[in-house]
């Protein structure tokens, strides 16, 4: 067997597969490992630029931080950017290559496949160890033909297993038995260990259910980590389940409205704010008003001109037009920038029907979508006051300024962005607009100048999180287990 890859699968979606994997890889990285994340197929909305100019889902960018590397496309070869109910952008190796229904994915998984494996394989050339993780559960049985991102993954490259559930779900025996009874005999011996995620209270409690799992099953559990309270993990697609990890609401005396749009991509922008001890921020779904603000943000969207449409039937273009009357703030972000706009034109049917819309017309300017993405990371400065700032842009949009405006980022290779005359309304399409200290002391100053506002330091609160993973390996988890999984000596201990 393969020993120089592991495989994290999950029993359910949302299980814990990329907390795993981000703590195996500090863990390892800690021991003077070279290891490499991979995920060989993922579906997901937050993305980033990588260092050789592609885009990978954002869990594998922090999963390469978490190993001291620059995110590469080799680590998320095939990435589904849905932009409908039945379809999605598929991205092999960083670059789209069609939109495609599910019917028609299906019968492309042969060609995705082989994405796949050259990626491993060149990773397996660089790296000592590849932590790999899986997407949602090996136990779908619609989608086992062909599978590319379990265990068709993992009988392809003949590596070892590990299961991980989610106990605060409820019913965590019956996700892992039940998960192993529907696998083949040759997939269930692959898998050579179990892990329960997000347990609290006494362990003492749960040891009859472990002992009963493992002598049932024939396979050890692993260990079992701790529900850790206040842990930033950024998102693979889903939305935070709170709106601020703190409940203390005494110092949030900024309040940010997102509103949540059917596509909306790349909301980890907003994790900076989230977590920011004096910003009070809350998602607005479907149904809901938004309510009184100091800042309305319009976030980035796989479907601008459908996002827009679903956006005004929702009435939230006369509350965001509402609220700018009465001095509120308003910032777009990529696709959220494109709404600020007079028109949005997709003469290609790049992301639905082929045509035109209006956009809320705030400012003199036209974005048509192109079939060249661009794909690049950038460093820069806020035109405010030269705050430094660093992100990245992923868009099809070329934006034309029919009138001249402040721009709102001076980056090398030129401008960003715009500023209304009045100050009030802000757009770019720089992804990471509030992740540097300086740059969202900037933004929240000019969004409530009555307020001082702290320093808040969002990449130092992340690699806190981090090291916590990596701290439950060593406390909770048989990491002699582990070496024997990864062929590897304990004497690094």
């Amino acid at each position: 067997m393969n020993n120089q890859t592991l495989m994290i699968q999950g029993a359910t979606s949302d299980a814990g597969k990329s907390l795993l994997v981000t703590a195996l890889c500090r863990w390892l990285t800690r021991q003077k490992i070279s290891v490499v994340p991979f995920k060989p197929q993922n579906m997901a909305l937050n993305s980033v630029v990588s260092i050789d100019g592609g885009e990978i889902g954002r869990a594998q960018a922090v999963q390469a931080l978490a190993c001291g590397l620059k995110p590469h496309t080799d680590m998320n070869p095939v990435l589904l950017k849905p932009n409908s109910d039945i379809g999605a952008q598929v991205i092999i190796h960083g670059h789209p290559v069609s939109n495609m229904d599910a019917c028609g994915y299906h019968d492309y998984k042969s060609v995705a496949l082989n994405a796949v494996l050259e990626s491993h394989a060149r990773l397996t050339e660089n790296y000592e160890k590849i932590i790999v993780e899986g997407a949602g559960s090996p136990a779908e049985i619609n989608l086992r033909a062909n599978d590319i991102a379990n265990m068709g993954f993992a009988e392809s490259v003949d590596c070892p297993v590990i299961l991980i559930a989610d106990i605060d779900r409820g019913g965590v025996f019956a996700h892992l038995v039940g998960t192993l009874s529907l696998l083949s005999e040759s997939e269930q011996a692959r898998i050579r260990g179990f892990v329960i995620n997000r347990f609290r209270g006494d362990i003492a409690l749960l040891e009859p259910g472990l002992k009963w799992l493992s002598e049932h099953t024939g396979k050890p559990v692993l260990g079992v980590l701790p529900y850790l309270h206040g842990l930033h993990l950024e998102a693979e697609d889903a939305l935070p389940k709170e709106d601020n990890l703190s409940t203390d609401d005494i110092t949030r005396s900024i309040q940010i409205i997102i509103p949540v749009l059917p596509r909306i991509s790349n909301h980890t922008d907003f994790d900076p704010l989230r977590l920011h001890p004096q910003v009070s921020l809350k998602f607005i779904g479907p149904g809901e008003s938004i309510p009184s603000a100091d800042l309305v943000i319009l976030p980035g969207s796989k479907s601008v001109r459908a996002d827009y449409e679903w956006l005004c039937k929702q009435g939230w273009e006369t509350a965001i037009r509402n609220h700018l009357r009465y001095g509120g703030k308003v910032i777009g972000i990529c696709g959220g920038f494109q709404m600020l706009g007079q028109h949005i034109h997709d003469p290609h049917g790049l992301e639905g029907k082929a045509g035109s819309s209006n956009g809320l017309g705030f400012f003199d300017m036209d974005t048509t979508l192109e079939t060249e993405k661009i794909l690049r990371n950038v460093t820069g400065s806020l035109t405010f006051n030269g705050a430094k700032i660093t992100g990245f842009e992923i868009h099809a949009g070329v934006t034309s300024y029919l009138a001249s405006y402040q721009p709102a980022v001076k980056f090398s290779h030129g401008f960003d962005g715009a500023i209304s005359e009045d100050g009030l309304i802000l757009g770019t399409y720089l992804h990471g607009l509030f992740e540097s200290p300086a740059a969202s002391t900037t933004l929240l100053s000019w969004v409530a100048p009555d307020n001082k506002i702290q320093s808040f330091d969002y990449h130092a609160v992340r690699e806190t999180s981090v090291n916590r993973l990596a701290d439950c390996v060593s406390q909770h988890l048989d990491t002699a287990q582990l070496y024997k999984l990864l062929d590897l000596n304990m004497a690094l201990t």
